[in-house]
């Protein structure tokens, strides 16, 4: 592949916000990749503990997000996938605390198999606080914002 197309696919992903690009021309094939600045997600599991009837108690993690996600104010994630606060690394947030949001405003941003898909709020109010750490993985029904 001619050094002068890949150069040119290097500029067009910087000046996108396209993560990733792979090109297949014949038998060559390249792909590039924006550097990321993020952490790997570690998975964590949680044993759930027995109470004296024999019972399996819900994690106290689980149990403490399953109680703040049946506020009437939380926004919560509607799918698995890893949580991003602005569009780039270096944008500023979508949203910070004390700002007011109208229904459809973006909240965040949920990757999820490498698909970005902006996450808005579903009514109008004041994020009170966000409950995700930028780049945190996050899973089905998991408080992101109280929004009120």
């Amino acid at each position: 592949m001619d050094l002068r197309k890949v150069k040119k696919l290097i500029e067009l992903l910087e000046e996108s916000s396209i993560a990733e690009i792979e090109i297949h021309e014949g038998e060559e094939s390249v792909r590039i990749s924006r550097a990321s600045r993020m952490v790997p997600a570690q998975t964590l599991v949680e044993m759930p503990q027995r109470t004296a009837a024999g019972a399996a108690a819900p994690p106290p993690a689980a149990a403490e997000n399953a109680a703040v996600a049946a506020r009437e104010d939380v926004v919560t994630a509607p799918m698995v996938g890893t949580f991003y606060a602005a569009a780039a690394p270096t944008n500023p947030a979508f949203v910070e605390v004390g700002q007011r949001v109208k229904n459809g405003d973006v909240l965040c941003i949920i990757e999820a198999m490498k698909i970005m898909n902006p996450i808005e709020s579903d009514r109008d109010g004041i994020v009170h606080a966000v409950l995700v750490e930028n780049g945190q993985p996050v899973e089905y029904g998991q408080p992101l914002f109280i929004v009120s």
